[in-house]
């Protein structure tokens, strides 16, 4: 009795379903993206000269290992953060780089504070065991304080310059619109106005 042959595999069909899974993965698969913070670096100075900062345009932000606040050596809870950089920054104590009084600033002009915005600098340094969420969370109230004055700003110069009701985030929108019909070109000067009143200037300690 002759013996029956096994039948042979089809290589090139496995090949062909091989492949096609593959697509159907490549298509199908979601990959997930690092999620970070958006920060533009300000352009090198030109000038090699130390600059002499007084510690009160300083205003120190720690957090530690147990995520645990401390602003200018005393604890604070993440609520208060934000208005206390605030205060902070538009304290408006004394003058700028030229010899000019901040005469937009609303704070208390308290001459142990700030002197000025363009002098402001936050410093903020976080122990290597810090949590990431409580890192990003300190960075969002910090960015905030910034946004708080810009947003006042822009309400308070924007009707003088045909920008009648219109926040500071909703400038850096409508900039960005390609189909807002206004003039971007006096938009976008008055955005870098607001820039330069209140820079932000936020500093990581390592």
């Amino acid at each position: 009795m002759a013996k029956r042959s096994a039948p042979e595999v089809n290589a090139g069909s496995m090949a062909d379903i091989a492949f096609l899974l593959l697509i159907f993965f490549l298509v199908t698969t979601t990959m997930e993206k690092d999620s970070g913070i958006s920060r533009k670096l300000p352009p090198m100075e030109e000038s090699e000269e130390d600059v002499v900062i007084r510690q009160r345009n300083i205003f120190t932000v720690l957090l530690n290992r147990n995520d645990q606040l401390m602003v200018e050596d005393e604890v604070m809870e993440l609520k208060d953060l934000r208005d206390a950089a605030v205060e902070f920054l538009d304290n408006g104590g004394g003058e700028n780089a030229n010899g000019e009084k901040c005469d937009y600033c609303k704070g208390k002009r308290d001459t142990n504070s700030s002197d000025h915005p363009d002098k402001a600098i936050i410093s903020l340094k976080n122990d290597r065991e810090t949590s990431y969420k409580a890192y990003i969370s300190v960075q969002n109230e910090l960015v905030g304080a910034y946004n708080v004055l810009r947003n006042r700003r822009a309400l308070e110069i924007g009707p003088q310059k045909g920008f009648r009701d219109m926040n500071f985030a909703e400038m850096q929108k409508n900039l960005k619109d390609v189909n807002w019909p206004g003039n971007k070109k006096k938009l976008e000067e008055v955005i870098d106005q607001i820039k330069k009143e209140y820079p932000q200037k936020l500093s990581e300690v390592q």
